[in-house]
């Protein structure tokens, strides 16, 4: 087993874990998710923690659909939010960059999924060295 599976191994949901936020105010689940023209995108869902570091690695997004009914999930690096306020969260990608993204799908992510997922939005995943932790959750206006 490689070292990026042993730590991709403790990724989970928030939701899912008996982790949870030191400070809760900065938790941003439910909050509308914007692009960098500030046009919406969908709805923060979850968070994916490292449980291993105790750190927020993606954000999970539901966008589209009709009471869940067709919604595309999306997972996002945190390295991706560009700025926070009490309603939203903002990615600085385009909505057709984000809208592109390989759709999350829980049963059929691995290793590869991350790589290409970090690679399509233009990070180094955050097991390669020299990774530096963005400042999440405190990019807050």
């Amino acid at each position: 087993m490689t070292q990026s599976q042993t730590r991709l191994d403790t990724l989970m949901k928030l939701s899912e874990s008996d982790l949870m936020l030191a400070d809760t105010t900065e938790d941003i689940r439910g909050r509308t998710v914007r692009d960098s023209a500030d046009e919406e995108i969908g709805t923060v869902e979850d968070l994916m923690i490292d449980q291993g570091q105790r750190k927020v690695r993606f954000v999970q997004v539901g966008a589209g659909g009709f009471l869940g009914i067709g919604e595309k999930k999306f997972l996002i690096p945190v390295d991706a939010v560009s700025r926070i306020d009490d309603d939203n969260v903002w990615i600085n990608q385009s909505k057709s960059q984000i809208i592109g993204a390989p759709a999350y799908q829980p049963d059929l992510v691995g290793e590869d999924y991350y790589n290409e997922l970090y690679g399509y939005y233009g990070y180094s995943p955050y097991w390669t060295p020299g990774y530096t932790y963005p400042p999440y959750p405190n990019y807050r206006r």
